[in-house]
């Protein structure tokens, strides 16, 4: 089997990019700056269900989109984290949140609706990946 990006993903975001091993993908709410990991490997539901290889591969990545966050956006705190509740290919969000955003400090899922992008502001993004 060939890996295929769950369907709620390709609903709600953008994909931006292609690393090594992850898809880079920007939620379609522009009221944070909300980005996802997606490792490309075919059945991948936790993290642990990659070799030891990849996982060293899908954190080093996970670093880089921080540190990416952090240069672009300086945010207030950096939330990063892996549920799979709603969806269960792995994948791990990493959202910059301030404490003038329109969520904080509460957890940004389903709080308010979403704003998409504008097609400029993802071709602005699209630059930085």
């Amino acid at each position: 089997m060939a890996f295929e990006l769950a369907p709620e993903l390709q609903r709600d975001c953008i994909e931006l990019a292609d690393w090594s091993l992850c898809k880079v993908l920007l939620m379609n709410d522009s009221q944070y700056p909300w980005f996802i990991l997606v490792p490309r490997v075919e059945g991948c539901r936790e993290i642990i269900d990659l070799d030891d290889k990849l996982q060293a591969q899908f954190w080093q990545e996970s670093a880089q989109l921080s540190r990416t966050l952090q240069a672009v956006f300086s945010p207030d705190k950096l939330n990063v984290g892996a549920l799979g509740n709603m969806v269960p290919q792995l994948h791990v969000h990493h959202i910059a949140r301030f404490t003038n955003d329109v969520a904080w400090p509460k957890p940004v899922w389903g709080l308010h609706p979403a704003k998409p992008y504008t097609d400029e502001q993802i071709a602005e993004l699209k630059k930085v990946f």
